[in-house]
């Protein structure tokens, strides 16, 4: 079996702000590292055996984990850096079996989701696509499905959960890692019973027969909206060939083929990255 993992790092236990995933500093790292240990603790010890393990460091500018999870676990392997196509699912293909969550949060909007946002917190004030609110977790299961590959397990914070359950459909798996309170506050889980229960899902998870695990797909064609939160950043990104201006703050593309929607949300937070920090 070949398991792909994406991790992102809002979701996890212990983490309420912004200066807490700063992956400048050594304490943001290892709380990440023990996160991704439990995890793959849980897939090396289930009964069905683990052929390849490909992680995704998917969080800010993909340098959050060490390289050395490649030396505490064999066959496993890891995306790692910034600027790469399929951004979060970056190296996912057919090949694979399942998909996990690791440390995934609430989408922008969600209240007491902590740290809530969509793909850029500065950037974007909200993204539907087909007229359906996302957050990153369906965005991501549905570059899945369209490289038919289920979602298995979700590692994050309640608030992700409770917006999870209504689009999932089949058996999949949910660790809640804490309880909001507000947008930098929560209720943590006891970190020997949260890992607990990561390895025992990480290990379930696996057991799941793949035709019975959840694929979040789309009809064609594929409307994307996203409302920017400055007009100077629409004004960039309406530039892009295919993106229609539709107001001041929002866009609009369409596509048949999803992987390419997928990579134009990319494309618009980079160019609305540019004039954001552009100075006269």
């Amino acid at each position: 079996m070949k398991v792909y993992i994406s991790v992102d790092m809002e979701g996890l236990a212990g983490i309420a702000t912004w200066g807490e995933v700063d992956t400048s500093k050594r304490e943001a790292s290892e709380v990440l590292y023990e996160h991704l240990t439990a995890l793959l603790q849980g897939l090396f010890s289930a009964k069905v055996h683990v052929e390849h393990v490909l992680i995704s460091d998917a969080h800010g500018s993909g340098t959050a984990i060490p390289y050395r999870i490649c030396e505490d676990f064999d066959r496993v392997s890891l995306v790692h850096g910034p600027i790469r196509k399929d951004y979060m699912m970056s190296g996912l293909d057919s090949s694979y079996d399942r998909v996990i969550f690791l440390g995934y949060h609430a989408g922008i909007g969600t209240k007491h989701g902590i740290m809530d946002h969509t793909y850029s917190s500065s950037l974007i004030h909200n993204i539907w696509i087909n007229n359906k609110r996302m957050n990153e977790a369906l965005i991501n299961a549905a570059f899945a499905a369209h490289h038919g590959v289920p979602v298995c397990l979700v590692v994050g914070d309640e608030a992700l959960g409770e917006e999870l359950k209504n689009e999932f459909n089949g058996r999949w798996l949910f660790v809640s890692t804490k309880t909001g309170l507000g947008r930098y506050a929560a209720i943590m889980k006891p970190k020997k019973q949260l890992f607990e229960e990561i390895k025992s899902a990480a290990a379930q998870a696996l057991e799941i027969p793949r035709n019975e695990l959840p694929l979040f797909k789309f009809e064609r064609p594929v409307e994307l909206k996203i409302e920017l939160k400055d007009t100077v950043y629409a004004d960039l990104a309406e530039l892009i060939p295919g993106v229609e201006r539709i107001d001041g703050r929002t866009v609009r593309f369409v596509h048949d083929d999803y992987s390419v929607v997928f990579n134009a949300i990319m494309a618009i937070v980079y160019v609305a990255m540019a004039a954001r920090d552009w100075r006269s």
